[in-house]
């Protein structure tokens, strides 16, 4: 143990506050030093006695932003801009995504629940075992502050983002905001409801906008950016 402490040594780093230390060798790299020196040691001992030392393991943590468009700073104040405005006209304003999908059928998930046992569940979750795939889909109305949450059984498409646009406006958002005429969304740049696709610009003029006579505005938060 003392010369795995003297060999971790120069490497080591820590927190002085909070008592931890982490070291930048691996424990192969340890283990492989040590064979060396004459010890006979297999890697995951040497890890057991790293851990023993106080050393604790650290995860990559995403930090690095992968770009930093010089007009991000504009975008932000223009989409701002647009919420005050629409805000002052009483028009609505939602923010919608499309969230992570679930497969339908005997899976394990994450939670717990009260019960005299447990529930078994499937051992794999393979797509092929599944009864079907849920897409939710989430519209938040930020002047009510209410969420809705659309799940299809299909895919995640531009068609099935319009409809749920649509359908909101249709059970929610023309009982909610009678007199409005315009009504403003924003919206992440990439997915099915993103910057690119036409099919979402094309949906949503022919469910939302030609049917119930509204002037829509979208607002796409830059590259790289998620609400």
């Amino acid at each position: 143990m003392a010369e795995l402490r003297r060999l971790l040594e120069p490497d080591t780093a820590g927190d002085p506050v909070s008592g931890l230390k982490w070291t930048r060798r691996s424990g192969a790299s340890v283990a492989a030093e040590l064979r060396r020196r004459g010890y006979r040691i297999s890697t995951t001992s040497v890890a057991l006695r790293i851990k023993r030392c106080g050393f604790s393991l650290r995860v990559n943590r995403k930090s690095v932003a992968c770009s930093q468009h010089p007009d991000r700073d504009q975008q932000f104040r223009r989409i701002a801009e647009l919420r005050a405005s629409f805000s002052d006209r009483g028009c609505p304003i939602i923010s919608i995504d499309a969230k992570k999908k679930e497969l339908v059928g005997l899976f394990k998930n994450p939670g717990a629940a009260l019960a005299r046992d447990a529930h078994d569940v499937l051992d794999h979750d393979f797509r092929s075992l599944a009864d079907g795939l849920a897409v939710p889909y989430g519209i938040y109305d930020l002047q009510a502050n209410r969420g809705t949450v659309y799940v299809g059984e299909s895919a995640d498409t531009p068609q099935f983002a319009a409809d749920c646009v649509a359908r909101w406006w249709r059970s929610e958002g023309r009982q909610r905001y009678p007199r409005a005429d315009r009504l403003l969304i924003l919206a992440d740049g990439g997915g099915s409801n993103g910057y690119r696709p036409r099919a979402w610009k094309y949906y949503l003029q022919n469910t939302l906008c030609d049917p119930h006579g509204l002037r829509v505005t979208m607002a796409h938060y830059p590259t790289s950016c998620s609400k």
